[in-house]
């Protein structure tokens, strides 16, 4: 007999994100963090030289090219469009009927153009002398100058090199590799001869290599010997070779000599980058792309603990990237963009690589980290290079600040004129310190809101537009349209409130679905609340109208600005024989945003086997940290590890996270418990986290 009751608006029987009961406690533990905001606490918009004028002058012309792009989003983008991108043909229709509800999402259909051909072709010919990327290894004396004309001619012979191997239009070509130009070369070769990018952030273990790898289905890898990040040496070939012993059906393997490390090739399929690319002739056609095709697939975690594969389009995602940029960082010709974001996540694919190249502006890439040599590295560089926008997230300001003012000040930062925030929302405390200590209290800051499926930035402070507050993301971008939704009605919240933040319509740098899982993209972001797309972050609106993101309600942690799956995490430690279950929550951290805590049911006592080798006090622990970090990769290692006799569930199974984050917070608040199948353990684990804490 079928179950004839209505659905609720959260329902979902996949995913326990969609139960309102849950959305509900985790929407009590993220409005604890909204209690202390400065609501009443405003900067004024800093004044633009004469020549790098504001791009949207006021509140008043905001509101109003707001108001066109919502009410008019076809006569908007069409606009935009036609400006901003090169097209080979034009398109014939703005958008499909389509909603983020819907596959047949579409923007600019009939469109033909080339990605590449935007970031670089078109570049080279009007400023072929112009830098285009401006490389600094980890050793602050390797620096490389890249014009668009030089990078032209690499990435025609790594697209010649890619062809040589059988590449074609539509095929997966997985990326591993450092933070160095052959990455970017190779992105862009995958653009212009129309294959399709994976980029694995490069501090992956071989196995989630592997799981991409195989979900994409690349045909080829491409990567190097080693990467190096604060004298840390990575070996990238190692993962590689793990990864592929699993993967008979990649039979190549490009391998750029980075470092100049002791590698092994395997013969007829490793094969040298650099030699490759000598041999090659700096021109290959550009492939002509309808403006739907997939540029590129990025994997990022979700509640449900598996990686999934973003899809973004070539035209709605290249022009909603390259507008972001340059209205949000008011970029204009002549800039140096410093985004300090890694080019394995969203960040770096949007605005380090794509936005700032489609806007012909020159480009960082940074393959070292904030603290090496010393904590003045970012300062550094900004005199060096005279960066004028730095874009950075808020585990680093924290970091630099924690580490003193000395290492900012004693670095010229004239050239700066606007700092961005990215990755997890930023507390006042560092906003102040970012916007006085970095920016002089002359630059402004853009705290940036948005996601890997977002494609680009969809709420943050216009320069010139308004004031900002420490901590608020301000307002939507163009085309934007936000809603609060009750998390047990759905229905809207209108002026001052909390709730779960969702968006109405689509927009050109939409995802068009998850790779090889379509179902997911239903799944996850519109049964939710269906009619909008569920971010899984909750808001708050204030009395001025200002947003104020206030974390995941989902079950996904956010670490040093890295999205990682509760269940990825709890799955890794079950792979040890030993753990019969976990629990992974987060907390706050002062410098990491949140901290990892997992809460471990041993099998029984005798199965604990100890690494006698390593000099941890606690070798149990460290066992269980090194499963995580072989099986997802060190961000993802935890920072506590609690063994409790049980673990809070509810009547059908699910683990009631809720509690154990508020015991690991030392709230004893518990609110209402009468869904918990098995109360009597939380006395228990109070005491072993107690416990714990007095080590």
């Amino acid at each position: 007999m079928s179950d004839k009751r209505p659905r609720s608006p959260c329902s979902n029987k996949n995913d326990e994100l969609n139960d309102s009961s849950v959305l509900t406690e985790n929407m009590d533990t993220v409005a604890t963090r909204s209690k202390n905001l400065p609501f009443n606490e405003t900067y004024k918009s800093k004044p633009t030289p004469a020549d790098k004028p504001y791009r949207v002058d006021g509140i008043d012309k905001y509101k109003e090219l707001y108001e066109q792009s919502i009410k008019d989003p076809e006569g908007f983008w069409s606009q935009m469009a036609r400006k901003e991108l090169r097209w080979l043909r034009d398109f014939t229709k703005v958008r499909s009927s389509g909603t983020c509800l819907q596959d047949r999402l579409a923007w600019f259909l009939n469109g033909k153009l080339n990605v590449c051909d935007n970031c670089v072709d078109r570049w080279a010919e009007i400023q072929p002398n112009t830098t285009a990327l401006i490389w600094e290894g980890d050793d602050p004396s390797s620096i490389r100058h890249i014009s668009y004309i030089e990078l032209f001619r690499n990435v025609c012979k790594m697209a010649n090199v890619l062809k040589r191997f059988g590449i074609k239009k539509g095929d997966s070509v997985g990326i591993y590799m450092p933070m160095i130009p052959e990455t970017i070369y190779t992105m862009l070769a995958c653009a212009r001869i129309g294959a399709v990018h994976m980029v694995v952030f490069a501090g992956f273990a071989a196995q989630n290599l592997l799981e991409r790898l195989v979900n994409a289905r690349c045909k080829i890898v491409v990567t190097a010997d080693q990467g190096s990040r604060g004298k840390k040496i990575i070996n990238l070939k190692d993962v590689v070779d793990k990864a592929l012993e699993k993967i008979p059906e990649i039979k190549t393997c490009i391998v750029f000599r980075h470092l100049n490390g002791p590698i092994e090739f395997v013969k007829g399929r490793d094969f040298d980058g650099e030699a490759l690319m000598r041999s090659e002739k700096p021109y290959c056609p550009l492939e002509d792309m309808d403006s739907e095709d997939p540029l590129f697939y990025l994997y990022t975690s979700g509640s449900t603990g598996t990686p999934k594969g973003v899809q973004h389009s070539s035209a709605g995602y290249l022009l909603y990237a390259a507008v972001t940029q340059k209205y949000l960082f008011n970029t204009h010709p002549g800039d140096v963009f410093g985004c300090a974001g890694d080019i394995g996540w969203i960040t770096g694919h949007s605005y380090l690589v794509y936005a700032p190249l489609c806007n012909g502006i020159t480009t960082l890439i940074f393959e070292g980290v904030p603290t090496y040599p010393d904590a003045g590295r970012y300062w550094e560089m900004v005199e060096r290079h005279r960066i004028t926008h730095f874009y950075a997230a808020p585990t680093a300001i924290r970091t630099l600040k924690r580490l003193g003012d000395d290492f900012v000040k004693r670095h010229d930062r004239s050239s700066l004129r606007v700092l961005g925030s990215v990755g997890e929302p930023i507390n006042p405390s560092a906003w102040r310190w970012y916007y006085t200590v970095v920016g002089e209290e002359r630059c402004s800051i853009v705290d940036t809101y948005w996601q890997t499926e977002t494609g680009g930035i969809v709420i943050a402070p216009i320069p010139g537009c308004f004031d900002t507050k420490p901590g608020s993301a301000t307002f939507p971008f163009f085309g934007i349209e936000p809603a609060i939704l009750d998390p047990v009605t759905g229905k809207e919240i209108d002026g001052p409130g909390s709730g779960v933040l969702c968006i109405k319509n689509s927009w050109p740098g939409m995802f068009r679905g998850i790779f090889g899982a379509h179902h997911l993209h239903e799944d996850l972001y519109t049964k939710p609340f269906p009619g909008y797309y569920f971010t899984g972050d909750g808001v708050l609106r204030d009395q001025d109208g200002y947003l104020w993101i206030t974390g995941r309600i989902d079950d996904t942690i956010n670490v040093s600005g890295h999205r990682l799956s509760s269940k990825e995490i709890e799955d890794a430690l079950t792979n040890h024989f030993g753990i019969a279950e976990a629990a992974a929550v987060a907390i706050d951290h002062d410098v990491k945003g949140n901290a990892l805590v997992c809460f471990v049911v041993l099998k029984d006592s005798g199965n604990r086997t100890f690494d006698l080798n390593n000099s941890s006090p606690h070798p149990f622990e460290y066992e269980l940290r090194m499963c995580v970090r072989t099986q997802i990769g060190p961000v993802a290692t935890p920072d506590h590890i609690v063994i409790v006799e049980n673990i809070p569930k509810t009547r059908s199974g699910k683990v009631v996270r809720r509690l154990l984050r508020k015991i690991a917070t030392g709230c004893n608040d518990y609110g209402d418990i009468s869904t918990v199948a098995n109360p009597e353990c939380i006395k228990s684990i109070e005491s072993s986290w107690q416990q714990y804490l007095k080590r």
